[in-house]
């Protein structure tokens, strides 16, 4: 496309994912564009620093690549994506236990005979909803009534037992609550792309995908360090005091900016959790896989090095932890202590590199949880992200997709 010049049709505000693919879709339409980000780079929460050697995540993330907004939007190859075990091993009361998907990793089909781990009714009425969401038509799953994912569950044949001893702790490391009061056609979503997709990270880190996305916008485009204070009748109110006017204005923010810039806005509750990132001079497990904790002292924990070595410098493992909530004193000896239990090892010269605590991580999604909603809030004012749609990668670029569609219906009708 070719470099943007001269004063705008549209504003979007935020560069976040929804913020980028509202503003590539428009830019693809040919009207004149100014993506405005207050930060000094594109990514919102999905975004990654490097210090020291290391590559740390603004809070724990994975790449889904089933979802079909990333396949549409981005070159997976050009990530260089390293994948994580398509399993994960819980820590239960009666101990550790590994669950691994038979159809990727067939050797291990033998860790799922009846009884091992799971009752033969729990490992049936599994394999029927993992079937299903796998099957069907995303369409299909989100019609009906919706109901929380414990209900969800329960009316899926599985037993209370495995609900709480393994499912609730992974599910609460996705959905950052422990209630499993997530609407449950949203968990029917989530539980399709995990079992159609695979759970990967970027050799870059996870800011590495909304990079890619702003590689694509025309020059002149987006402008960081650009706060906006205010949307006015004419445009947006920059911090430096000046207006710069529009005749459409998208808000692409959290839940909580976006409440500040259009008044009257509703907005939904927001998770918060931390995660904590220690250095140890060898790898507590080797292998990429995902570590959730029954106890619910944390979420879940994993050898990032193991998965991408790029994350740490060379003869150093990097680990991820993450726990429900803001960052509390003594926390983080809480944390190394039960990673102790957990890794079945010593940390006590493990050294915390960082600790990240992400305020509206995500909507709280309680049912009945609207999947996809206008983004339209008044005349030539639209809002999204993933507060307006699902709290996922997908949720925020088609939320943004969204948004773009009915800025230019509404031009075109103009």
């Amino acid at each position: 496309m070719t470099p943007h010049s001269g004063q705008p049709d549209i504003v979007v505000v935020g560069a976040g994912l929804a913020g980028l693919a509202c503003a590539l879709d428009l830019c693809h339409a040919g009207r004149r564009v100014a993506l405005l980000e207050a930060s000094d780079g594109v990514g919102g929460r999905m975004r990654t620093d490097r210090r020291d050697g290391f590559l740390l995540d603004r809070g724990f993330q994975v790449f889904n690549t089933s979802y079909p907004q990333v396949r549409r939007r981005l070159d997976l190859k050009a990530l260089r994506l390293r994948p994580f075990t398509p399993g994960v091993i819980a820590h239960t009361p009666s101990g550790p236990v590994r669950l691994a998907d038979p159809t990727r990793r067939p050797k291990e089909a033998g860790s799922l005979l009846p009884g091992r781990v799971l009752p033969a009714r729990d490992l049936a009425a599994l394999a029927a909803l993992t079937a299903r969401d796998t099957l069907l038509p995303a369409g299909a799953l989100k019609r009906g009534p919706d109901r929380s994912t414990a209900a969800t569950l329960m009316r899926a044949g599985v037993s209370a037992r495995t609900v709480n001893e393994i499912l609730r702790p992974f599910l609460s490391g996705v959905f950052l609550e422990d209630e499993l009061e997530t609407s449950g056609r949203f968990f029917h979503l989530v539980w399709r792309s995990m079992a159609r997709g695979t759970l990967c990270l970027p050799a870059e880190g996870v800011g590495a995908v909304p990079a890619r996305l702003a590689r694509d916008l025309p020059g002149g485009v987006l402008r960081t360090q650009t706060p906006v204070t205010g949307v006015t009748a004419a445009g947006v109110l920059l911090a430096d005091g000046r207006e710069l006017p529009a005749a459409s204005v998208v808000v692409a923010t959290d839940a909580g900016a976006a409440a500040r810039l259009l008044p009257g806005l509703a907005t939904p509750d927001t998770r918060t959790v931390t995660t904590y990132y220690h250095a140890a001079a060898r790898s507590p497990l080797a292998e990429p896989t995902l570590i959730v904790d029954g106890s619910g002292e944390v979420l879940n924990t994993c050898v990032l090095t193991e998965v991408t070595p790029t994350y740490a410098p060379p003869g150093t493992a990097l680990v991820s932890t993450s726990v429900l909530g803001p960052d509390r004193p003594e926390a983080g000896r809480a944390v190394l202590g039960r990673l102790a239990e957990l890794y079945g090892t010593d940390t006590g010269g493990w050294r915390q590199v960082a600790a990240y605590t992400v305020a509206g991580a995500l909507p709280a999604m309680r049912p009945p949880w609207p999947l996809s909603r206008t983004t339209r809030f008044a005349p030539g004012r639209y809002v999204c992200g993933d507060h307006r749609a699902t709290g996922s990668v997908q949720g925020a670029l088609a939320s943004g997709t969204r948004a773009a569609r009915e800025v230019l219906a509404d031009l075109a009708r103009a």
